[in-house]
C-alpha cells in the first residue's frame, strides 16, 4: 500500500499581516515623497555653504561646505538683505493681517447675513479674480506715483493688497458650512448683536480657514516680484528685489544667489510651522464633516 506524500498548503495571510505589509508600503511611499520634497531645500543649503567653483564639479557635492557664513556676509553686503528682510516682513505681515480680517468680515456677511444685492455683490467680487493683474498695473502706478506720491514707499505695496477677492470667496465658502444657522439664531435670541455674532461665533469657527488663508497670503506677498519691481527701487528693496540684485552681473555667482534664496525661505518655513497645527485641525474637521 503506497502512501501519498503530504502537500503543505500555503499559509493564508491574516488580515493583520496584510495591514502590516500595506502599512510598510505606505510609509515607504511617504518617505520617498518627503525626501523628494526636502531635497531642494537641502541642496540650497549645500550650495549656499560652498563656493561657486565647487558647484560645477561632477559628481556634485552632497555635503555642506565651510563657506556658509562667508556667503551670508557677502549677500548681506552686496544686496542689503537686512533692509530687504525687514521690508518684506512688514509688508507681508501687514498684508496678511488685513486680508484675513477683511476676508473674514466679508465672508461672514456673504455667507450668513441677508441684505439686498448680496448675490450681485458676491458675483462682482468673484469677477475681479478673472482680470489679469497686468491690466491694472499702469493705472495703479499712476495712482501711487502721481496722486498719492507713494512710489518707493512700503504703503504702495500694502494698500493695494489689503483686500483680496480670493480670500473673500474662500472664507465665504468655508463659513457657509462651518456655522449652522441655528447657532446664529440662538445667539440672536440671547441678545447678541451682529458684531457679537462675528466676534464670538464666526471667528472661533473660522480659525482653521484663517490659518490657511494667512499662510497663503503671506507666501504670495513674500514671493511677489512683479509689482515691487515696478513701484520700488533697490534703495528700498524687498527680498525678491534683493535676490534679483544678487542674480545680476556678467558672471552668475550661484552660491551667492542660493544663499539669498536660503535666507528668504526661512520666514516661510517659520510661518508654516506656526500655522501647521491650525491647518491640520482644519483638515481633520473637514474629514470629520465629510
Amino acid at each position: 500500500m503506497t502512501t501519498l506524500p503530504l502537500v503543505k498548503r500555503p499559509r493564508r495571510r491574516s488580515g493583520r499581516d496584510r495591514q502590516l505589509s500595506a502599512g510598510k508600503g505606505v510609509y515607504a511611499a511617504l518617505a520617498v515623497v518627503v525626501a523628494l520634497s526636502v531635497f531642494p531645500l537641502y541642496w540650497t543649503l549645500v550650495a549656499a555653504s560652498r563656493d561657486n567653483a565647487s558647484l560645477s564639479q561632477v559628481p556634485p557635492a552632497l555635503l555642506p561646505g565651510s563657506h556658509l557664513f562667508t556667503n551670508l556676509r557677502r549677500a548681506f553686503d552686496q544686496a542689503d538683505m537686512q533692509l530687504a528682510l525687514v521690508n518684506s516682513l512688514i509688508v507681508a505681515g501687514t498684508v496678511t493681517v488685513c486680508v484675513v480680517l477683511t476676508s473674514t468680515l466679508a465672508g461672514f456677511a456673504f455667507a450668513k447675513l441677508r441684505f439686498p444685492g448680496r448675490g450681485p455683490l458676491l458675483g462682482s467680487v468673484v469677477a475681479t479674480m478673472m482680470v489679469p493683474t497686468q491690466l491694472g498695473i499702469i493705472p495703479l502706478y499712476i495712482m501711487m506715483a502721481n496722486w498719492l506720491h507713494w512710489a518707493n514707499h512700503l504703503q504702495a505695496l500694502i494698500v493695494p493688497a489689503a483686500a483680496n477677492a480670493f480670500g473673500v470667496f474662500f472664507m465665504r465658502q468655508y463659513l457657509v458650512t462651518a456655522i449652522p444657522d441655528e447657532l446664529l439664531d440662538a445667539g440672536r435670541m440671547d441678545g447678541c448683536t451682529t458684531r457679537g455674532l462675528y466676534w464670538h461665533i464666526a471667528l472661533p469657527a473660522a480659525r482653521p480657514a484663517m490659518a490657511v488663508l494667512g499662510m497663503l497670503t503671506f507666501m504670495a506677498s513674500w514671493n511677489d516680484f512683479y509689482w515691487p519691481k515696478v513701484v520700488m527701487t533697490q534703495q528700498n528693496p524687498t527680498v525678491q528685489l534683493s535676490l534679483s540684485e544678487l542674480a545680476s552681473g556678467y558672471i552668475q555667482d550661484y552660491s551667492l544667489v542660493l544663499t539669498g534664496a536660503l535666507v528668504s525661505s526661512l520666514p516661510i518655513i517659520a510661518v508654516f510651522l506656526l500655522m501647521g497645527r491650525h491647518i491640520l485641525d482644519g483638515i481633520m474637521q473637514g474629514a470629520m464633516k465629510g
